[in-house]
């Protein structure tokens, strides 16, 4: 008699089964790496104004350069904790699906694409699973539309963060699931554009403009210059992206999260495997 790996029924799942299971340590790496890109995009306003970093707009240069180490660090913990074959092939699909998404929008007018669907992955996979994917899909997506440069590593970073929360976010169902995750989408829409801004902004705006970065001034300054520039530059791109996310995944979501749950229930993540012996047949 031969012994056979059997997966189980859906019906006995561990409820909350996720595709990328987080163990201490990586849940560690991606507060750390989350640590240091706080660090990376606020330190126009953050710094010391006496250090010499507060003198220097070189520092977003040296950030762009950290993050894609720190970003391969977090993904090479998280996939020694678990990263199935299962696993691995949801989130191929999923960050081709949404790399090709983002070309449709491109950003036009704030029309991003591709923020509802990181959003409703992360949901459904767990919090682990949407930091990957949102890192994945922003690098396959930058690959495809030519926009690798010093900013990939901050977009993919952001990208992360949006499905981090989405899939830390209360275990509601039905219409008020909907109805989070809508929010969630426009609140992340909103941080994301800020985020971003604070990338470009020591850039965009040169040395003596009422709006500029001042190296140096006190962080009350800073930050006042940031808000208006924020205001009179991408408040209507934020916007228009959280409004994307809020119509997508109220059209949408209820159809998405059926279908990606039913994924999971097949793939059977981190179900055990059973191994039962087999019948022979009589003849």
């Amino acid at each position: 008699m031969t012994a056979f790996a059997n997966p189980p029924r859906s019906a006995d799942l561990p409820r909350g089964a996720r595709a990328i299971r987080l163990r201490p340590r990586s849940i560690a790496a991606i507060v750390a790496v989350s640590l240091a890109g706080v660090v990376a995009f606020g330190w126009p306003l953050i710094v010391d104004p006496g250090s010499s970093l507060g003198h220097s707009t070189d520092a977003p240069l040296v950030f762009s350069l950290l993050m894609p180490l720190l970003l391969a660090v977090v993904l090479a913990e998280i996939s020694e904790g678990g990263l199935d074959v299962k696993a691995i092939a949801m989130l191929g699909v999923l960050s081709a699906v949404g790399a090709a998404l983002r070309p449709i929008g491109a950003g036009t007018a704030g029309l991003e694409t591709v923020f509802f669907l990181l959003i409703l992955g992360g949901r459904v996979f767990g919090a682990g699973f949407g930091f990957v994917l949102g890192s994945t899909t922003l690098f396959a997506s930058a690959l495809i539309t030519g926009g690798v440069g010093p900013w990939l590593p901050f977009q993919m970073l952001g990208a992360a963060w949006v499905g981090l929360g989405a899939g830390l976010l209360p275990p509601l169902r039905g219409r008020a699931e909907i109805a989070m995750l809508a929010a969630w989408g426009a609140v992340s829409a909103l941080l994301y554009g800020v985020a971003l801004n604070l990338m470009f902004w020591p850039f965009t705006t040169g040395l003596d403009g009422e709006l500029s970065f001042v190296a140096g001034a006190p962080v009350v300054e800073n930050l006042h210059r940031f808000l208006v520039y924020s205001l009179a530059t991408s408040l209507g791109w934020d916007i228009g992206r959280a409004l994307t996310n809020i119509v997508l995944i109220a059209l949408t979501g209820r159809v998405v999260l059926r279908t990606l749950r039913r994924a999971a229930r097949k793939a059977a993540f981190e179900a055990p495997v059973e191994f039962t012996e087999s019948t022979p047949v009589a003849g």
